[in-house]
């Protein structure tokens, strides 16, 4: 709801005449809409994958790819942040047969949460190597942030799950 808060707050200043229509007071509004916007999409996503309705266009994909572009997507995040971000992709990694839609979308709800909690200075890392044990692919994520405490573990993936200091929706970990 404080997404809603801040737009009606906002908005009924402007009608009332205590702010003026300038960059200033419409920006927060904007910024806003965009909260709620992503808030819904989650929503929509986690409802749909919760009743088997998420429909998934799988083609063969480089994960390797993948991976480095969603980095790259949150490249000026990580260095505003002074955050460093890191792949290690095996280079012999086989194609999956995947939607990569939807696998960028975890990995962006993966980033995007390690960005959270990770300090300046710190580094978030990828890594994905061909697991031969099931003739599959391991991805993983480290970083060096405060990490979840041992009692959160359990319900991290759950819906609107948040630790205390969290100051996220409670979705991304779940849709990921």
């Amino acid at each position: 709801r404080t997404p809603l808060t801040v737009i009606q707050g906002n908005l009924e200043g402007l009608l009332d005449g205590v702010y003026p229509p300038d960059a200033a007071h419409l920006t927060p509004i904007l910024e806003e809409t965009r909260v709620m916007a992503r808030l819904i999409d989650d929503l929509r996503t986690l409802s749909q994958a919760e009743s088997g309705t998420l429909k998934l266009y799988r083609e063969p994909t480089d994960l390797g790819i993948v991976i480095n572009d969603t980095i790259a997507s949150f490249r000026g995040q990580a260095n505003a942040a002074g955050v460093e971000l890191r792949a290690a992709v095996d280079p012999g990694l086989p194609l999956l047969d995947v939607d990569p839609t939807r696998i960028r979308e975890v990995l962006s709800n993966l980033i995007a949460n390690a960005l959270r909690y990770t300090g300046q200075g710190g580094e978030i890392s990828f890594a994905a190597e061909t697991d031969s044990a099931n003739g599959g692919v391991t991805v993983s994520v480290r970083d060096t942030g405060a990490g979840v405490p041992a009692e959160a573990l359990p319900h991290i993936f759950e819906r609107f799950y948040k630790s205390p200091e969290s100051r996220g929706t409670g979705l991304g970990l779940a849709i990921a």
